[in-house]
Parts: structure tokens; C-alpha cells; sequence
């Protein structure tokens, strides 16, 4: 069974800068997409970014120019880089990944626990 662990989150004022990390543990046979969510008290839960196993980033259009996805796939970890940090983005971030346990298992996906992040205006 494969765990993903975040860590990182905390309370930051506007402007401030925040590094989160997600590592995957566990039974993996490979990884595949990898990616971060949040969600806000009251709100759907949405795609922040997303990153193919090859490195290929993709972004929401509210963090594009301001966050950074990366992935150390020796580690089997991705980080998310956020700068310039609003009041709009705090929520509960949560890790996201798809995995096969084994070489004759079907991918699957795997959620987080989640990390909060508090930008105070």
C-alpha cells in the first residue's frame, strides 16, 4: 500500500514564501502523474499543479508565474515552491499521486492527509 506524506504547510504573511514537500512510501513498482490540490473551507477541492513523470509541469492559472512543481524521482518525492503568497491561497493542500504497486497491478491514485496553509493579509 503506498502513503504519501506532506509537510511544509504553516501560517505565512501575504508576500511570504512557502516550501511543501509530499514523499511517497511504500509498496511502488512506478510512479506516475503527481500532482497538488487545496481547498478552501466551503469550496471544491481544485488542482493547483501537476507534474508528468517526465517533468512536464501544468499549473492553474491563479499560481502560474508564482508557484514552482518539482519531483525528485529517486525519492519519490514532489515539492511545491510558493512565493508571492496571498490571502487567497489559503487552504489544505493536498498531495496527489498515482502509483502501481506491482508490475502486474493497475495504476492507482493515492491522496495525501493534506497540510494547511494560512496567508494572513
Amino acid at each position: 500500500q503506498v502513503q504519501l506524506v506532506e509537510s511544509g504547510g504553516g501560517l505565512v504573511q501575504a508576500g511570504g514564501s512557502l516550501r511543501l514537500s509530499c514523499a511517497a512510501s511504500g509498496s511502488i513498482f512506478r510512479t506516475y502523474d503527481m500532482g497538488w490540490y487545496r481547498q478552501a473551507p466551503g469550496k471544491q477541492r481544485d488542482l493547483v499543479a501537476s507534474i508528468a513523470i517526465g517533468g512536464s509541469p501544468t499549473y492553474a492559472d491563479s499560481v502560474k508565474g508564482r508557484f514552482t512543481i518539482s519531483r525528485d524521482n529517486s525519492k519519490n518525492t514532489i515539492y511545491l515552491q510558493m512565493s508571492s503568497l496571498k490571502h487567497e491561497d489559503t487552504a489544505a493542500y493536498y498531495c496527489n499521486g498515482f502509483f502501481q504497486e506491482t508490475r502486474f497491478s493497475d495504476s492507482s491514485s493515492v491522496w495525501g492527509q493534506g497540510t494547511l496553509v494560512t496567508v494572513s493579509s
